[in-house]
């Protein structure tokens, strides 16, 4: 595989394509064919979404052709038609990527073969990847996660190992020195027993002192990563920006600037105005700065939960049940309570499923690290959480789900 080079492209197509694994050659083809020029730019969509999804996404996000592992076809939707009628894409844009974002606004954020290119060689550059080795890419490559895997391949001029899924098996006979992950992803892999690769890229979800010390512990070498499809990926490694990324917290919020940002939101110009002003991208996560300089990823701000008047960021309060006895795996939700206003509540993956721990003692595990009101007043215990295509748990699904399940609650004061 060839380095990929940079040329000025006047006018862009946009194509759809919709490629498993099993086609990630085609796909590898198409992504590099956007980023030099020498194709259209692409908007990778889940292959397994059902057909009024599907319609939906190309209605809305409007690109004129649709390629699949069985064919390729126009795309003849009348609201497709309208939607292209009214805007472009602009002339460097080389990947669309559809996202709901954080509200189920349907948004599709627009990068450049120069953003692309600009993160994956400072990627490169701060795990120190020599091009001979290769990557594997088990996360979707419809996400920026698995597209940021291959866009390095590419930068490199090396072949990725592209797979549905990871297993220690895939690790051992791929080949691959690098791989991103999500935390389900490692920790599913250490479950197994699997031999540690050059270098982790954990992202996607906070990960918990647990998980990594445990990975550590084993000889693995990971490196968390904060960013999103409007940053071309992660862009912070460990706490530091990479190389030309600046990050900046206003009112809390995480705001960054550089190279690898996206060019905007297509068809959504006040949309886009609203996310980057001079320069600057204003995301949705809330953040810190340690003693040491690095930037502390607290949680989104949307995700907040509202409870007696006090304000709880879930990722703190997972942060800390991650390390509680008992528990192998906690997400963090809010859930409507005619007393509380929102009720902190926690779905728990049990370490033993015969003896998962009790409510009162998670309790006293955040009071005592955090504070009375973050406090989870119901305990969910769950076999396992519902995923994402990208890995991460779905908390919708995870709010209905508690919302339903017959609760331990604690009806307690705050000050108990």
């Amino acid at each position: 595989m060839c380095p990929i080079n940079l040329t000025t492209v006047t006018s862009r197509p946009l194509h759809a394509v919709q490629f498993r694994a099993a086609a990630g050659e085609r796909m590898l083809a198409a992504l590099a064919a956007a980023l030099d020029g020498s194709g259209p730019a692409i908007l990778p969509l889940d292959p397994a979404l059902p057909e009024p999804a599907l319609t939906r996404a190309l209605a809305a996000f409007a690109p004129a052709v649709l390629h699949t592992a069985e064919g390729t076809r126009r795309v003849d939707i009348p609201a497709a038609r309208t939607a292209a009628a009214g805007r472009a894409i602009a002339d460097d844009t080389a990947v669309v990527v559809a996202t709901s974002g954080s509200t189920g606004q349907p948004k599709a954020v627009e990068l450049s073969a120069a953003a692309l290119s600009a993160s994956a060689a400072a990627s490169l550059r701060r795990i120190g990847a020599s091009p001979a080795q290769r990557w594997l890419c088990c996360l979707p490559t419809f996400h920026i996660a698995g597209i940021g895997v291959l866009v390095r391949s590419l930068v490199a001029g090396s072949d990725p190992v592209i797979a549905d899924s990871v297993t220690p098996e895939s690790l051992a006979d791929g080949g691959c020195a690098h791989v991103s992950l999500v935390p389900t992803q490692l920790r599913r892999l250490l479950a197994a027993g699997a031999s540690p690769v050059t270098t982790v890229l954990l992202g996607g979800a906070a990960p918990g002192a647990a998980l990594l010390a445990e990975a550590r512990a084993a000889g693995w070498r990971v490196i968390t990563t904060y960013g999103s499809s409007e940053t071309s990926g992660g862009c912070v490694y460990d706490g530091v920006p990479l190389d030309d990324v600046q990050v900046r917290l206003t009112d809390e919020r995480i705001e960054i600037a550089g190279p690898t940002l996206f060019s905007g939101y297509l068809g959504q110009p006040e949309l886009t105005a609203a996310a980057r002003a001079g320069g600057w991208f204003r995301t949705s996560d809330l953040g810190s700065w340690q003693p040491d300089g690095r930037l502390r990823v607290r949680g989104r701000a949307d995700d907040v939960i509202n409870t007696g008047g006090e304000k709880v960021v879930p990722a703190e309060v997972e942060a800390v049940l991650g390390t509680a006895p008992g528990v192998a795996d906690v997400v963090v939700v809010g859930l409507p309570d005619p007393e509380w206003g929102e009720a902190v509540t926690a779905v728990v993956i049990a370490a033993e499923p015969g003896d998962p721990p009790g409510l009162g003692q998670l309790r006293s595990y955040v009071r005592e690290a955090l504070s009375v009101y973050a406090a989870p007043k119901r305990v969910v215990v769950v076999p396992e959480f519902p995923l994402l295509p990208s890995g991460k748990p779905d908390r919708t699904a995870l709010r209905e789900l508690a919302r339903r399940q017959p609760l331990r609650t604690s009806r307690r004061a705050h000050g108990n």
